[in-house]
């Protein structure tokens, strides 16, 4: 059995700090450690203040909830001439229990798709979720586990055959954060979307502003896909029918972008939640690869550029304040482009949950 060990420390517990502007002031004197953790504490219990009339606290110290999550993602490979392949693996399914106190939420999942048996890969996703800022974290680690689920070729080539036919010759690696800013925070909750620690009793939205970094790594056996797809289509194993320039061996590239969008709280009924967030982002790229040099030239593979990259976060919730329900996603989605070769690349994750809090503050 597969244990995927999560820990995933929500900043949305800032937001359970009641703000007091009648805050005594203190007489004796202080040295300077203290002085600073009063200032720190009074800065936080300002970003963190909000309007009762849009928004509730949380009114318990204590949750339990279990989860369900699913994992998807895939890339697209395109050349200019017009050929494309798309590799994916099959989702991967997880489900566990989790329990907070106040700001620390910690739990396991378990990967129902491979309990019986082991598998190079790893995942980790952290979202934390505070009324004024949210950051994302990312790890990703692919196995061998990639399947090819459409080709393209030139005109009158059939493919179907190559329809989610296993390749292990493709292998990926990333890792990255996004942070950004909400700056109607003392109305709109991110936190009573995404992590329950709050209610939004009114519909109110937000522009976000926020910066992000990913760090990628593509592995390709190219010979290897040579030979699958010649295989299936019946084309000499001397000649090659996909593009060559999509037939690289290691490509890693970082991205480094600034992002601007707009979140909305919904509230449709009593208790009942839609959120929905989007945001924009223009994304420079710099890129280090390892090609064949008789098939490319390595400046005119170059991946640095500005291209458009986008993250969409969706949520509905059911929430009394005791008990809650409900779903949510949050979509990531890549573009590299150069004039002989483009990458498209998305992932997202969506979570099934149902939880109670307990233990009422006093």
């Amino acid at each position: 059995m597969r244990f995927l060990f999560l820990i995933l420390v929500f900043l949305a517990g800032f937001s359970m700090i009641h703000a007091d502007d009648s805050i005594p002031k203190i007489k004796q004197k202080r040295d300077l450690p203290h002085k600073i953790g009063d200032v720190g504490t009074k800065y936080l219990k300002h970003l963190n203040k909000v309007d009762p009339n849009y928004i509730e606290q949380q009114k318990y110290n204590y949750t339990f909830m279990l989860q369900n999550t699913q994992n998807y993602e895939a890339y697209q490979l395109r050349s200019k001439s017009g050929h494309s392949i798309r590799f994916s693996p099959n989702p991967s399914l997880k489900m566990g229990p989790y329990f907070g106190w106040r700001w620390i939420f910690l739990g396991y999942t378990f990967d129902l798709n491979h309990l019986s048996k082991k598998e190079n890969k790893t995942e980790f996703d952290l979202s934390i979720y505070s009324s004024t800022i949210g950051i994302d974290l990312y790890y990703k680690k692919s196995g061998e586990n990639y399947k090819i689920r459409s080709v393209h070729l030139d005109d009158g080539i059939n493919t179907r055959m190559l329809r989610d036919v296993s390749f292990s010759g493709f292998t990926t690696r990333l890792k990255g954060f996004n942070v950004y800013y909400i700056f109607n925070h003392r109305k709109f909750s991110y936190p009573a979307a995404f992590s329950q620690s709050t209610r939004q009793l009114r519909s109110c939205g937000s522009p976000l502003i926020g910066i992000g970094y990913l760090r990628h790594k593509l592995n390709l056996d190219a010979p290897l896909l040579e030979h699958v797809i010649n295989t299936a289509i019946g084309y000499p194993e001397d000649e090659s029918a996909v593009d060559s320039t999509m037939l690289f061996d290691e490509i890693r590239f970082s991205d480094y972008n600034i992002s601007g969008g707009y979140a909305y709280n919904w509230v449709f009924a009593k208790n009942l939640l839609f959120a929905s967030s989007l945001s924009v982002a223009l994304a420079y790229k710099r890129s280090y690869g390892e090609l064949d040099k008789n098939k490319i030239n390595l400046r005119d593979f170059d991946f640095k550029n500005i291209n458009v990259d986008g993250i969409g976060r969706f949520g509905l919730v059911w929430n009394n304040s005791r008990f809650y329900a409900g779903a949510s996603t949050v979509i990531h989605v890549y573009r590299y482009q150069k004039s002989r070769f483009s990458m498209d690349n998305f992932f997202m994750n969506v979570n099934i949950y149902a939880g109670v809090n307990f233990g009422r503050k006093r």
